[in-house]
């Protein structure tokens, strides 16, 4: 009876000590949520989804991230982004010279989760929406060789930044972007002293890069999508834009599309 009354005690602590997609996960420098989609097999694919500005890694795990990702068999994880002090608001600065190297941060969040799952380091890829979108983008520009694929969603490249030698190495890229969006628009958006970057530009980095031709190899025209592919012409690596009907957001099936990215490499 003492043993269990023991056990009963020790219960409440051991819940609260544990992280996922509702508790964050602690480390230096800042949180991350997660959820083990792999169920603790052997090393399972893993999904990085950057949150866009104003949200956090607790929101993101709903809808098509939990269907086509975690209930998939993907490890997937969620960074939260620098909070602006005295708010509550989260955000990615998405580019050089911010108070939190965001870059070092992923990377030691990566780390992190491994030793909570077992996470296949060939299969690591990494997504984003809006301001998640451009880090997405800027983590392929610095160290592009740690991930498998990449897909932004209404965020491209931030400026400024470094773009030497950018992305590091040849990047399979999936940028989906709606023609409507007037929040972040194909062209940026210069706000204060920094531009949210055009998405030309950084289509031109990843084709230049890849060692692709200027103009794509396939145009494919679908329902929902309209999809512009450099696969045949690059040396290495594959870049697909797709464009859709509506404005700054997440639109329906973008997780079907790229996952269907992700696994064909």
């Amino acid at each position: 009876m003492k043993y269990l009354i023991s056990l009963l005690l020790a219960l409440p602590t051991f819940a609260i000590a544990q992280c996922g997609p509702d508790t964050a996960c602690e480390i230096d420098g800042g949180s991350y949520h997660m959820i083990d989609g792999g169920g603790g097999n052997e090393g399972a694919p893993a999904l990085i989804f950057f949150h866009g500005h104003n949200a956090t890694g607790q929101m993101i795990f709903r809808g098509g991230i939990k269907s086509d990702f975690a209930d998939a068999g993907y490890v997937v994880i969620a960074p939260n982004g620098q909070q602006i002090p005295g708010r509550q608001t989260r955000f990615w600065p998405g580019r050089d010279g911010s108070a939190r190297d965001d870059i070092a941060f992923t990377l030691d969040v990566i780390e992190d989760a491994k030793t909570k799952a077992s996470i296949d380091p060939n299969r690591i890829y990494v997504a984003g929406f809006s301001a998640g979108g451009s880090m997405a983008w800027l983590m392929a520009c610095k160290v592009a060789e740690q991930f498998a694929g990449f897909t932004s969603i209404s965020g491209a490249l931030r400026e400024p930044n470094d773009t030497t030698g950018c992305p590091t190495k040849p990047v399979r890229f999936l940028q989906i972007h709606g023609f409507a969006d007037n929040q972040v628009p194909f062209e940026g958006r210069a706000i204060r002293d920094w531009h949210q970057g055009s998405l030309w530009d950084s289509l031109a980095l990843a084709r230049t890069a890849n060692q692709c031709r200027t103009h794509p190899d396939t145009i494919d025209i679908g329902d929902r999508f309209r999809c512009r592919d450099w696969n045949a012409s690059c040396s290495d690596g594959a870049i697909k834009f797709c464009e859709h009907d509506g404005g700054h957001g997440m639109p329906r099936g973008w997780t079907t599309l790229a996952r269907n990215w992700f696994e064909a490499s």
